[in-house]
């Protein structure tokens, strides 16, 4: 291997979740922000989490309930 062309390890780098949760990882990173972990993820808690990203559950709700309204026939209000 070449000498002094890697990246510095970290045995103990902090990462740390959305929901608050923080562990320790090896990493070349220092600190690592994540959005889901073990805590809180959909797979591991059993429970069911949306992860909205720029507001695609709520558009689709939107449409939804757009689409499922009564709608009254032509020339009858």
């Amino acid at each position: 291997m070449k000498a002094d062309i890697h990246p510095a390890y970290n045995s103990k780098a902090k990462a740390t979740c959305a929901c608050g949760n923080s562990f320790e990882v090896g990493s070349t990173i220092e600190k690592i922000e994540v959005e889901v972990c073990n805590e809180c993820h959909p797979f591991y808690t059993g429970s069911t989490k949306v992860i909205d990203t720029a507001g695609r559950v709520e558009k689709f709700k939107a449409r939804r309930a757009a689409a499922t309204k009564k709608k009254t026939p032509k020339g009858k209000k």
